[in-house]
């Protein structure tokens, strides 16, 4: 009997991603009939257009302004479907990537029944619809592979060299080059290596015992972010969690908790300061905030709700926590022993961590100091951990795909946000920053002029708070996925993510909402 249900329940999901793959399929199909319509493709005048271009200041009713703006411009409700249809997308991956496993674990034992028959001709080692479901269960290509049928109906709706445009000029993708470029600065060993000793210091108040990294980790590693900005402090902090703490083999509930907590802490902690933290960037321009305000108003209230999400959580798995030392000692002893890394080198890495983060917004000097850095790579590469680009370059497709997406989303959530009052708006900006990145939703913010100041903090402070409920609601969330995704059992899932969130999530809207 339950062989029987398991082979129903992986014919239903075998069901529901053949339904995705033909949605996408419609998607383009559909695309490109229309694009032989007579008369379609069209170039507008301005892609996307100007919020002030739909001229419905007048109407009150938000399905009004939302309806008119689709009468105006229909191409905005395919990008909206499209984009939900991603969002869905990112939900299924965990049970996409197990489909995989079951089709590859299949293929080999077939391709063992012919290989001891002597008949392996005709049958191939790779089972290709193995690959095809991985593919599809890779969270880093989910928009990506969206952006497909996307362009396909831009160029249906609104000419391929409006199309051409938006992405050329319209779309800004400076935040996918520094993540990739940061990111791959942050993971190397010497780099690495300053942290955890910087880090050890703390860990020494608890006896370096697995507690003691834990907290360390996610109570003064998301602070880090505030001044070597957000991404460089989430690589950090999960390749230390990795080594430190989920070697150990922690519990499921233990293992999404922690992940939750290091989102959202990363997500909050980078608000001491004005240039660290992606939503905040958007902003202190146009609203004219610095550090000091910044300190005052966020960061404070950033470290106390870190210091009581860590605390809650430390208390509720406390026994498990403690029992994690047994499993630290074993390991301890298979560890091996690293050539020590010459002073120069570390100091090399850190002027070029220090160089980015500089020229955090100029893509030209990240480029040319990303391929100063590979060269010095290669000439230390002996002092160097395996150093791979795969991780940095699938964070940056996922963040470009995003912001591809994620341009064309103004049209309802500006209006969306205008709408709310200041408590309904942080909390509105916290419940949107789960299907966007936070970023967006702080910039399309500075857009509505009626903003009074406490509609524009509740706004910054939703945003931060919800930024880790989901792997698309901080730009580095991607990056801390890519890193920790091998100690999940087929990936890190959707709803784990959340609900290890959730907890955290809520105290850090409490601790903005109760101190503002």
């Amino acid at each position: 009997m339950n062989h029987y249900r398991i082979i129903l329940k992986r014919r239903r999901w075998k069901r529901r991603a053949l339904v995705l793959g033909a949605f996408v399929l419609f998607s383009v199909l559909g695309a490109v009939a229309i694009a032989a319509a007579p008369g379609s493709g069209q170039a507008s005048a301005a892609f996307p257009p100007p919020l002030e271009s739909y001229n419905d200041a007048q109407l009150t009713n938000l399905w009004e302004v939302l309806r008119n703006r689709v009468e105006k411009q229909p191409f905005n409700l395919w990008a909206t479907f499209l984009f939900f249809g991603a969002i869905i997308h990112t939900f299924l991956t965990q049970r996409l990537r197990h489909i995989a496993h079951v089709l590859e674990h299949r293929h080999q034992e077939k391709f063992r029944l012919a290989a001891a028959s002597g008949q392996t001709q005709g049958v191939r080692r790779v089972s290709g619809s193995a690959r095809m479901f991985h593919f599809l269960g890779e969270v880093e290509a989910v928009f990506g592979i969206w952006i497909i049928p996307l362009l396909f109906l831009m160029n249906a709706f609104v000419g391929r060299s409006t199309m051409i445009n938006y992405v050329s000029h319209h779309v800004n993708f400076v935040e996918p080059v520094f993540v990739i470029v940061v990111m791959a600065i942050a993971a190397t060993r010497p780099i690495l290596q300053v942290a955890e000793q910087a880090l050890r210091w703390l860990a020494r108040l608890g006896g370096e015992t697995p507690v003691a990294w834990w907290l360390a980790i996610l109570t003064a590693g998301p602070l880090l972010g505030s001044f070597i900005t957000e991404p460089a402090a989430m690589t950090i902090c999960a390749l230390l969690l990795s080594r430190k703490f989920y070697a150990l083999k922690p519990s499921r509930a233990l293992a999404y908790a922690t992940l939750g907590l290091l989102f959202v802490n990363i997500s909050i902690g980078g608000t001491l300061t004005h240039f660290a933290a992606p939503p905040v960037l958007m902003v202190v321009q146009a609203w004219g905030w610095d550090t000091m305000f910044m300190l005052k108003n966020f960061g404070w209230k950033a470290a106390l709700a870190i210091s009581l999400s860590g605390a809650a959580y430390f208390c509720y798995f406390r026994k498990e926590l403690t029992s994690l030392t047994e499993r630290h000692a074993a390991a301890l002893g298979e560890e091996t022993d690293k050539s020590p890394i010459p002073l120069w080198v570390t100091i090399g890495h850190l002027g070029f961590l220090i160089f980015t983060i500089v020229h955090a917004h100029n893509p030209p000097f990240l480029v040319l100091g990303m391929l100063f850095f590979l060269a010095f790579v290669e000439i230390t590469e002996d002092f160097q951990d395996n150093f791979t680009l795969r991780p940095p370059i699938l964070v940056g497709f996922f963040l470009a795909g995003l912001v591809i997406h994620g341009g064309l989303q103004q049209w309802w959530i500006a209006p969306v946000l205008g709408k709310l009052g200041e408590v309904p708006l942080m909390f509105g900006a916290m419940a949107l920053t789960a299907l966007n990145d936070n970023a967006a939703i702080t910039y399309l913010c500075t857009l509505v002029p009626t903003f009074t100041a406490g509609m524009k903090y509740a706004a910054v402070a939703g945003a931060v708070a919800g930024g880790g409920l989901t792997v698309i609601a901080n730009a580095p969330n991607p990056a801390g996925q890519s890193i920790l995704n091998k100690h999940f059992e087929d990936g890190v899932g959707a709803i784990g993510l959340i609900l290890g969130a959730l907890a955290p999530t809520i105290i850090a809207f409490l601790c903005f909402l109760l101190f503002r």
